[in-house]
């Protein structure tokens, strides 16, 4: 599996300009509803709330993978975004985060859902990885590292 089978180049944010996390969720959702137009703002932003509301998705080392399921998609939706200055996500390690991955997947796709956020959570456990995201110098730049990886 490679992040390039269910990311595109028009999902990649490479400069999130939000400061705070409810500004991190509405700023990757405003690019799924962009994209996906016939998805519901609030919804997508509720569906995310409510996961947070779980438990944080700042899984910690600058990470945050938010996700959630909605029974109106038919497809995985994977948005990437970056914040260079770093946004308070409430991470598990209290550090700030600048990678952000917003997976959407549909109610019937558990598993793939699953690989996908361990994937993602298998990649960016490498530092050299983490690394070329916060250096990599724009959208075409990102593309070429997250669509082969």
């Amino acid at each position: 599996m490679k992040l390039g089978d269910y990311l595109d180049k028009e999902m990649i944010l490479p400069e999130l300009t939000a400061s705070t996390k409810e500004e991190v969720l509405a700023e990757l959702v405003e690019r799924v509803v962009e994209v996906y137009p016939s998805l519901d703002r609030e919804r997508v932003l509720s569906v995310l709330k409510e996961r947070e509301s779980l438990g944080t998705t700042g899984i910690g080392d600058g990470i945050a993978i938010p996700h959630g399921k909605l029974d109106s998609l038919d497809r995985i939706i994977l948005v990437a975004g970056r914040s260079i200055k770093g946004v308070d996500f409430e991470a598990l390690d209290f550090k700030l985060c600048n990678i952000f991955f917003l997976v959407l997947a549909p109610e019937q796709v558990a598993g793939v859902h699953l690989r996908i956020l361990a994937q993602i959570s298998r990649l960016l456990k490498d530092k050299e990885f983490r690394s070329a995201i916060l250096t990599a110098s724009g959208t075409e730049e990102l593309w070429q590292l997250l669509g082969n990886a």
